[in-house]
């Protein structure tokens, strides 16, 4: 998903209009318009802002981490760091997988994770 798909997504999840985000930037809605659409890129400075707004990570805004689902907990969250922060060597048949597999295999693990949280954490109907 490129940055603007995820601008556009935090955005609509928020209800806001390109103009009231643009706004709460600092910045015109054509300059925002055009991050959206995937025509011009945010700075550094405007990604770290875009990132306090949406409460997620700069690595979310820019395509490289997945944020926790709203329900976890600080325990959750905690929980699925200690598991990905093994730095074994990840291996295929033997040989080391390469960093964009392992980017992709921990997205797929973290999906995997937040949903196995979830279901554990309803409660049983009776």
């Amino acid at each position: 998903m490129k940055i603007g798909d995820r601008l556009t997504q935090l955005r609509n999840k928020k209800g806001l209009t390109q103009d009231q985000l643009a706004e709460a930037l600092g910045v015109k809605r054509a300059r925002y318009n055009s991050w959206e659409n995937n025509i011009a890129k945010p700075d550094i400075e405007m990604i770290a802002k875009l990132a306090a707004l949406h409460k997620v990570s700069s690595d979310y805004i820019i395509g490289v981490d997945t944020p926790a689902p709203e329900w976890a907990t600080y325990k959750d969250k905690r929980d699925f760091k200690n598991m990905l922060e093994d730095n074994a060597e990840v291996m295929f048949d033997g040989v080391p997988i390469s960093d964009d597999d392992k980017e992709k295999i921990k997205r797929v693990m973290e999906a995997m994770f937040w949903d196995a949280k979830k279901k554990n954490k309803r409660k049983p109907t009776e």
